[in-house]
């Protein structure tokens, strides 16, 4: 009789399950092809060091090893539930046959559901005691939580209910724990009893297979693919390019989810509202509507109502952009990468806010008004601002700087930049970089009237037009001048550049200044002779650390000149704090919330230092603005790098 009714049971569920898979898929079906098979050795090793290993997640070392207990006692225990399962059919089947290696199985069975369940009770204790903020999403998902957790409780003592009433031969278990119980307990083992955790331990797990994928635990089943399809190192943080010449398109960027990627939709799937992304986004932390965590949420309730309800005209005549999400919280985005790089499941959120901003741009021509300035200056100017491109080198007379033009084929390009060339505070970093730069003896070379844009602006704010236009014919003359190697003072110059240059043609050696100059300190090229006693802390750039993982070099240097002790913000590293002026936030205004320049401030100051190092026009820009407004102008000074080394070789 036991197997005819599991049969019926299992049949059931597998059925039901099958119809919420194909759901699912036909939800995916709606977003554009997109190619993640490549690289297939490259994204294997992604899942065994993020997925299985779970690397993102010890970032938080409590919380991560509280879901480590969970995933690889669940990971453990798979052969266990392949083993009941049979049962189901054949009730005497064991794996006893396997010998000792049934020894270890049976042991690892007792030793992860004791893990599961201390996991169990971690979580439980973070989410109800605790109350951590971040664990409560803007649609509450503690009941859904709490069911889940539940019936992860009742999988694991109904298996330990199984081991301690197991009637089967078997010779070589060693269930410690198990046996531990029974004896301490005194208790006798029975059939029936086995039987009745048999029972709830089987249909529990079928009940919680087919409940995933309507909760917000359906990452149990994606997380794993969605890391194998992730960006892979040679494509990461790189906005991919639109095809502007597609005579067919309607929409360029994205208004709704069938223009994102099914992989976008499938980020969507796999998010496990955990909050990483929101606590960590300095938008959302200074009061702004933006939830990295709400927009990906947004993107599977849009897939949800148009999968289940699709027919519904009222579903239909509704945008993702407007009425699921809001036009504010796109805009609040700084691109700073936090959200991305705290992800545990490797989901791509600026690529979704981005093709958002580029279908407001590009399709509804609906943007924050002071970008009307902004863009027309790009376009006339080849700058964000409203200088003539007949300047760009005024900051260079008097010093004796050569011109791409004089000669071809220059051995270094310095790449000046937008702020480099034409604001007022930044000007003394170019002036700067080319002391130490004829200081080490090395020959350089700069654009000119020729240099543009480099794009970086534009593209994030979603111009694609604009940014590929000044990308196209800043590419023309580098190639001109068979320019191989670039030194630039700007992280988004340096990215752009160096990652995103290459969409279209532009491949080039491209270093940061800060790069360039530790190599030199370290060559013994550059003699630094001059003491500067002075507290610094370094403000990290987004765009150099997260981005490019420089962190390095720019502290080697600091700490490479006599008298400077160097002092760290709380957060520092990849776990830096956005200056508040990347995305093209530096050309808007901040209306909502606490200003994020003030926040980052605010933590250099609590440090009692007396210079601020930065490494990015931006960030000089808002941490200046910042010390400003706090009135420490005269305690505390904000330099560049450049500037305190170009100091020491006085």
């Amino acid at each position: 009789m036991k197997p005819f009714i599991f049969s019926i049971v299992l049949l059931v569920a597998i059925v039901i399950f099958y119809f919420s898979l194909k759901k699912l898929y036909k939800g995916l079906l709606i977003g554009k092809p997109e190619n993640r098979f490549n690289n297939i050795l490259e994204r294997l090793k992604n899942v065994l060091v993020v997925a299985l290993a779970q690397s993102k997640l010890f970032r938080e070392p409590i919380a991560g090893l509280m879901h480590a207990f969970i995933f690889w006692g669940f990971c453990a225990l798979l052969i266990v539930v392949i083993e009941s399962i049979i049962q189901g059919f054949y009730p005497y089947f064991s794996f006893n046959f396997l010998g000792y290696f049934y020894s270890a199985i049976t042991f690892t069975q007792d030793l992860f559901g004791l893990l599961v369940v201390t996991g169990v009770l971690i979580a439980v204790f973070r989410r109800f005691i605790l109350n951590v903020p971040r664990l409560h999403s803007e649609k509450d998902g503690n009941m859904d939580a709490a069911f889940i957790l539940s019936l992860i409780f009742i999988v694991i003592v109904s298996m330990f209910g199984q081991n301690i009433h197991n009637y089967h031969t078997d010779s070589y278990a060693y269930r410690f724990i198990s046996d531990f119980l029974r004896s301490s307990l005194e208790i006798k083992k029975s059939h029936i009893v086995y039987e009745y955790f048999w029972w709830i331990h089987i249909v529990t797990i079928l009940v919680f297979l087919n409940y995933l994928p309507y909760s917000k635990h359906l990452h149990v089943l994606t997380s794993i693919p969605n890391v194998f399809f992730a960006k892979l190192k040679s494509e990461k943080n790189v906005l991919k390019p639109l095809n502007l010449e597609d005579e067919t398109a309607t929409v360029f960027g994205a208004l709704d989810i069938e223009h994102l990627s099914w992989k976008q939709l499938f980020d969507s799937y796999t998010c496990t509202e955990c909050g990483r992304c929101t606590a960590a986004c300095p938008a959302n932390y200074t009061g702004k509507k933006l939830s990295p965590r709400k927009i990906i949420m947004d993107v599977r309730h849009r897939v949800h109502d148009l999968t289940f309800y699709g027919d519904n005209q009222s579903i239909k005549e509704k945008v993702l952009i407007h009425n699921y999400i809001s036009d504010e919280e796109i805009w609040a985005c700084t691109t700073c990468n936090a959200c991305v790089t705290e992800c545990p499941v490797l989901i791509e959120h600026i690529d979704t806010i981005v093709d958002l901003r580029r279908g407001l741009v590009l399709t509804e021509s609906n943007f924050p008004s002071e970008l009307n300035v902004v863009f027309r200056n790009l376009e006339t100017n080849f700058t964000p601002w409203a200088f003539s491109y007949m300047d760009r080198s005024a900051w260079a007379e008097g010093l004796d700087v050569k011109i791409a033009s004089e000669d071809n084929s220059p051995e270094l390009l310095f790449w000046v930049g937008c702020a480099g060339s034409f604001d007022e505070r930044y000007k003394k970093v170019s002036r700067s970089i080319v002391k130490i730069l004829k200081s080490a003896g090395i020959d350089f070379k700069i654009l000119g009237t020729e240099e543009k844009c480099n794009g970086d602006a534009a593209r994030r704010l979603g111009n694609e037009y604009l940014a590929q236009m000044l990308i196209n014919e800043n590419i023309q003359t580098l190639e001109k001048y068979n320019v191989k190697k670039i030194l630039t003072a700007c992280p988004h110059c340096y990215h752009s550049l160096k990652n995103e240059y290459p969409q279209f043609g532009g491949k080039y050696e491209v270093v940061h200044h800060t790069e360039l100059i530790s190599q030199l300190i370290k060559d013994g090229q550059l003699k630094i002779s001059q003491e500067i006693k002075s507290q610094v802390t370094y403000h990290d750039s987004c765009y150099l650390g997260r981005y490019n993982e420089i962190y390095d070099s720019p502290r080697q240097t600091l700490t490479s000149v006599n008298g400077i002790e160097l002092k760290e913000m709380k957060r520092s590293f990849d776990k830096g704090f956005c200056c508040g002026a990347g995305g093209g936030r530096m050309f808007l205004e901040e209306k909502e919330g606490k200003r994020i320049n003030i926040e980052r401030t605010e933590e250099a100051l609590s440090l009692n230092v007396d210079t601020i190092a930065t490494a990015c026009p931006f960030c000089m820009t808002m941490l200046s603005d910042g010390v400003k407004a706090k009135d420490a102008i005269e305690q505390v000074k904000v330099k560049d790098i450049a500037e305190i080394v170009a100091e020491s070789i006085e």
